[in-house]
């Protein structure tokens, strides 16, 4: 959405409350802060090591999102949740899978057996999902409305380089 104040507009406003309307209009979209209470951890976007996405032998399963119930009280089921990146490759919660309030997930690249124990939940999917030059991840309700997404890149966000990137403490 562009805001655009008339003159007449502009000139009621002072500098500041335009500098302010006009930086709303010009919010990048990863910048919207949903209200849902699953929200993206972080992102092991670069698995340690040489990228190697053989299904026997790669490294595919040292990538991984963390997601995490940031919610005092309530539960959360992932199924149906969507995981996607920005060039649309995806992964849908197809089994129940509950966060307790503080409660995460890691959702892990290749192959593997998912455990509630040990919060984790494979991809079945031997590619890498997240670039390591940088990506958008998104994250969607069963319903369809975003839970939360974040948009990073290796030397913006990645300050110490371990292919780790933080975004709700």
């Amino acid at each position: 959405m562009n805001i655009r104040p008339t003159l007449a507009t502009a000139s009621a406003l002072s500098v500041s409350a335009l500098a302010a309307v006009t930086l709303l209009g010009a919010a990048p979209a990863h910048a919207t802060e949903y209200s849902s209470a699953l929200k993206i951890r972080g992102v092991q976007y670069d698995a340690p090591g040489t990228d190697s996405n053989r299904c026997s032998g790669g490294n595919t399963t040292q990538e991984y999102v963390t997601l995490k119930n940031y919610s005092r009280t309530a539960t959360i089921n992932l199924k149906g949740y969507l995981v996607k990146d920005a060039a649309g490759n995806s992964f849908r919660f197809t089994a129940s899978h509950s966060l307790q309030p503080g409660d995460y997930v890691k959702l892990r690249g290749g192959n593997g057996t998912d455990s509630d124990a040990n919060n984790v939940v494979y991809r079945d999917n031997c590619n890498f999902m997240w670039n390591n030059s940088g990506d958008t991840i998104y994250v969607y309700k069963p319903s369809g409305p975003g839970s939360d997404s974040h948009k990073y890149t290796k030397s913006g966000n990645d300050r110490d380089g371990n292919g780790y990137i933080s975004f709700h403490s």
